[in-house]
């Protein structure tokens, strides 16, 4: 077995004077990515709605793929035969891979877990399948994932304590034999691995899952299990616990979390990298981000409201085409409202990130996240 690098991808380049927010560049195989950095999903190897040009253009040069997802449809032989994920989607830049854990989590009635790995039935077509840490390790690998994460146990809020320890105990085990797989992939290999702080809602916990992980020695490390039907003061008190106990010079992870509220609070904790399918999704349905708070498009009073979303955005949909007939697009069901809306919520996450980024430099993250939450809170989504 040759022993990968376990150095740290993540050049810190300022830290702020008042948080925990940080500032650093990510070396990753296929380019750069300045931090902190918002990640869209592109859980079948696609951003819904938009063309890899388009969010090439909004900026973005790292997105997420699912492991679950795609092995399921089109499967590796497919996959395989275009040389991996980035050539089969035509996506030059960089891909993380989640491992598919939360996706398992959300089939609970057709899963089992055992210390080896988990058996489940497809939910396209009801198929049997077992997924162990070494095969999602070897899966992404061959995906070509230049962060690939490791398979874990997602655990909803209202477990005891026991199931939450037998969850963590399983996540540190499936942890060790990912990374010692990912040390046997093919040299010609460059993706990293990241492990996932499991522990529930309960801080012990968390602090033994960071513990055996930070013994692993991962390149970076993801905070699990957060933002899964939990209040938000509960969010931010174990974010806060989980977060102080990684590694300070290796990259932090939070999955699941896309609302600036949600990236403020983040940020504030000292975590670079977030993704979250809401953003997108939201826009689908015909609902957006603006500085004033979010806008739910099917509201009436925007029948004839010739402004823009955000006038102060500047992205293509804004730039272009009125409220009113971005509601007219939802309300006669035609494709390019979503495309239209998603563009929109990507480029105000986007540059949401980018300011935040440059509060921090200027040590002022903390009145940059108050005089942005006084604004965005002023007024209820309408």
């Amino acid at each position: 077995m040759h022993a990968r690098s376990r150095r740290s991808p993540l050049r810190i380049e300022h830290r702020d004077n008042n948080s925990a927010a940080r500032v650093g560049r990510l070396t990753l195989p296929r380019g750069p990515v300045e931090t902190p950095v918002f990640m869209p999903v592109g859980t079948n190897g696609t951003v819904k709605a938009l063309t890899h040009r388009q969010v090439e253009d909004l900026g973005f040069r790292l997105i997420l793929g699912n492991t679950y997802h795609l092995y399921l449809r089109p499967g590796m032989e497919v996959i395989g035969e275009f040389g991996g994920l980035h050539e089969f989607s035509t996506w030059p830049h960089n891909i993380l891979t989640d491992s598919g854990g939360y996706q398992v989590f959300s089939l609970a009635p057709f899963r089992k877990i055992t210390e080896d790995g988990v058996e489940f039935r497809s939910h396209i077509d009801g198929s049997r399948h077992h997924m162990t840490p070494e095969l999602v390790a070897e899966v992404q690998g061959q995906l070509g994932s230049d962060i690939q994460m490791v398979l874990d146990v997602c655990t909803p809020p209202d477990i005891d304590h026991a199931e939450a320890r037998e969850a963590k105990d399983i996540t540190t085990l499936w942890a060790r034999r990912a990374i010692e797989t990912w040390d046997r992939l093919p040299e010609s290999y460059e993706g990293l691995v990241f492990g996932i702080v499991q522990g529930n809602f309960f801080s012990d916990l968390r602090k033994e899952s960071a513990a055996e992980l930070v013994d692993l020695d991962f390149p970076g490390y993801a905070v699990g299990g957060l933002s899964v039907g939990e209040t938000f003061d509960r969010f931010v008190e174990y974010l806060g616990i989980t977060a102080e106990l990684l590694p300070a010079d290796k990259p932090r992870y939070l999955m699941g979390v896309g609302t600036p509220e949600y990236i403020l609070e983040a940020v504030r904790n000292g975590i670079d990298m977030f993704d979250c399918v809401f953003p997108t999704r939201t826009a689908r349905n015909g609902t957006v981000f603006t500085r004033d708070g979010r806008l739910a498009l099917n509201n009436a009073r925007f029948t004839g409201d010739t402004s823009p979303l955000d006038a102060e955005c500047g992205c293509p949909t804004c730039s272009r085409y009125s409220r009113a007939f971005l509601r007219h697009l939802f309300k006669a069901k035609e494709i390019l409202g979503p495309v239209l809306a998603t563009q929109h919520n990507l480029f105000f996450l986007g540059r949401l990130v980018d300011d935040i980024r440059e509060a921090i430099r200027a040590d002022r993250f903390t009145e940059f996240s108050a005089e942005f939450m006084r604004r965005y809170t002023r007024n209820a989504a309408v």
